[in-house]
């Protein structure tokens, strides 16, 4: 059988995008713990940047230790994908509930455990799904279908901040500021059971492990492994490093920027809404770039191409009306929205070029955002940063496996280790924010905090680089690799 022609096999793809969604949730409540913690526990911005250090570490930890392991034996080919995807969620379940002890203590360091622990869980989780996805089906479409799982992470980021901060300050009336770190225990422990029943269903479900249709390439590739045999892996490992820091850091730092005087002085229990728009804005790339994974006439999708993120920032703005946030601030939002819909038009399905363009346009979003005079509209520029973002993960995956045959497995596992750069970057940019706390008279008429935001706007350059020169090593390899996407980690 043609494998270009395979279908995507839905029953199997919907199952495994629950864990995705999980993932985004996540990735979310981190943004509202950020400022918690650093208000409870009294912490330095560069401090608080630890609680996204320890969470995105463990998925450096957890895929060293899964390369190593893979050295001795194949983990997926013997345990299969199921069984090592359900220990990846258990995992991250134990990590849930030891959010109980560590607030029963007030320890910021058990926290920032608990947090390791979801994060290693995760990270064999990213193994296991991000290749699975792109297997379930042809080939041609496996950067959509992990679009389309990224559309649902998304979705998990958007009302992850809303719900978690409903569950610690309330909504409406009841809303409160002060915090007891006791309301956290439950949102965890919620979370720690969803994680155990999703992964018995996970374990029951009818996903099937992928073929070892590898083997065949085995004679035309390298007896041993070397990642400096490939560039286009290594580059990519640095583009996945990079991508994720600036993805990020543009959020974690976000609350200290409307903090400042400068930005209006936006408390705590106020933050939710600019976290849901800077996540909902990844889902409304990931919605749009999911499109292309149905099989549609060039005008339905072009059509849809408009409805599908009018709909995604709808449940950005019916989300946040449901817990009873003032958005009428957000309706300007749509202008960035349609500035990133004519981009991706012009990158189409390229992979590299998309990457290129979307770089290019996030660094001139942050550079707007580091210069405009007008706060109320620069925190915009900056917080469209995600849409620009949205479409990055799975072309850098894409392109950073092309022409890796039977390593394919190993190369993803250094893929993840990147996801380090989550937990390093914004610690680079927490520190400028610090330089506040010694220098209040700023730079070139900003704060610190605000300028911080140069960090990045040169990820978006290395990226916007990276989309520029892969396809280039790619021809020089015979290997012509245009497909892209818009999915998440």
């Amino acid at each position: 059988m043609n494998s270009e022609n395979v279908q995507t096999k839905w029953g199997q793809f919907i199952s495994l995008i629950i864990v995705f969604f999980f993932w985004g949730f996540v990735g979310s409540a981190n943004d509202i713990l950020i400022p918690v913690f650093k208000k409870v526990f009294t912490l330095s911005q560069v401090q608080s940047q630890l609680v996204a250090w320890a969470f995105y570490a463990a998925y450096f930890v957890g895929s060293i230790i899964f390369f190593l392991v893979s050295l001795k034996v194949d983990v997926l080919q013997k345990f299969g994908y199921k069984k090592t995807l359900s220990a990846g969620l258990i995992l991250s379940a134990v990590g849930s509930f030891l959010f109980v002890p560590a607030a029963t203590m007030e320890s910021f360091p058990f926290f920032l455990t608990a947090l390791f622990t979801v994060g290693l869980g995760f990270s064999i989780q990213q193994i296991v799904a991000n290749p699975l996805a792109i297997k379930m089906g042809s080939p041609a479409t496996g950067a959509h279908r992990l679009t389309l799982a990224g559309g649902v992470n998304s979705f998990g980021t958007t009302i992850g901040a809303i719900l978690l901060g409903i569950a610690l300050f309330g909504m409406g009336d009841n809303k409160k500021t002060a915090l007891s770190l006791e309301d956290i225990k439950l949102p965890f422990i919620i979370l720690g059971l969803a994680f155990i029943v999703v992964a018995v269903f996970m374990n029951f479900s009818k996903i099937e492990d992928p073929e070892k249709e590898e083997v065949a390439v085995i004679e035309n590739a390298h007896e041993k492994f070397n990642i400096l045999d490939y560039p286009q892996l290594y580059l990519g490992m640095l583009a996945i490093f990079i991508y994720v820091g600036t993805e990020v850091t543009i959020i974690s730092n976000l609350p200290a920027l409307l903090h400042t005087s400068e930005f209006g002085n936006v408390l705590e229990d106020a933050i939710a809404p600019f976290i849901a728009l800077y996540w909902g804005s990844l889902m409304i790339g990931r919605w749009n770039g999911g499109v292309n994974v149905f099989d549609l006439s060039k005008t339905a999708v072009t059509v849809l191409k408009f409805i599908v993120p009018a709909l995604a920032f709808g449940v950005i703005i019916g989300a946040n009306i449901f817990a009873g946030h003032d958005v009428s601030g957000f309706y300007i939002y749509p202008v960035w929205i349609l500035i990133f819909i004519a981009v991706s038009f012009v990158g189409g399905k390229n992979a590299g070029k998309t990457l290129m363009l979307f770089g290019l346009s996030g660094v001139l979003m942050m550079l707007i955002g580091l210069v405009c005079t007008n706060t109320e509209i620069a925190k915009f520029f900056i917080i469209s940063g995600g849409l620009f973002l949205s479409i990055m993960w799975p072309s850098i995956f894409d392109l950073a496996i092309a022409g890796l045959g039977k390593n394919t497995g190993k190369a993803s596992s250094f893929l993840i280790m990147m996801i380090l750069g989550g937990g390093v970057i914004p610690l680079v940019q927490g520190s400028i924010c610090d330089i506040d706390l010694t220098s209040p008279n700023g730079i070139f008429g900003i704060t610190w905090t605000h300028f911080s935001y140069i960090v990045p706007l040169l990820g978006f350059a290395y990226l916007g680089f990276y989309g520029y020169y892969c396809p280039k090593i790619l021809k020089r390899q015979g290997i012509n690799h245009v497909e892209g996407g818009a999915g998440g980690h």
